[in-house]
């Protein structure tokens, strides 16, 4: 693991509801490269066409771990709000566990620009993503 332990078990304990509802965790992060990776373990309830992930989970699986990526290298970001994400799906993905990551391309003071891939458990690219995103920070302190 390259991310710290602490780091981590920090990001797990404060994720929203919908990411342990899809059965995600965080397992890596990489500071140097500004990423993070999920592990997602997708049961056939996310599912149409007998195994197949719909669309709109994917992009939720992609959009945690980009922002979670951006709120591992600067504590001081308090809010990630998308502005803009676009998925391209390039093979289905399917239930089952999924290798999800996030990566800062670069950041502003306001502004963050993202990419986000994932992988199945037989190392296929199945999907990828991009996203434009405005970030909320904690207020400066008053003098």
């Amino acid at each position: 693991m390259t991310g710290t332990t602490e780091l981590i078990t920090g990001l797990n304990e404060h994720a929203p509801g919908f990411i342990r509802m899809l059965g995600g965790r965080i397992v890596d992060v990489d500071l140097e490269r500004a990423s993070c990776v999920f592990e997602f373990n997708i049961s056939k309830n996310f599912c149409h066409s007998i195994d197949i992930v719909q669309g709109g989970f994917i992009t939720a699986m992609l959009d945690a771990a980009m922002s979670h990526a951006i709120f591992a290298v600067d504590q001081s970001i308090t809010s990630v709000s998308s502005l803009e994400i676009k998925t391209s799906y390039l093979a289905p993905t399917r239930a089952g566990c999924l290798r999800v990551e996030g990566r800062v391309i670069k950041a502003s003071y306001k502004t963050a620009f993202f990419e986000g891939a994932i992988t199945n458990s037989d190392g296929e690219l199945t999907a990828t993503s991009s996203s434009v995103a405005k970030l909320g920070r904690v207020a400066p302190a008053a003098d």
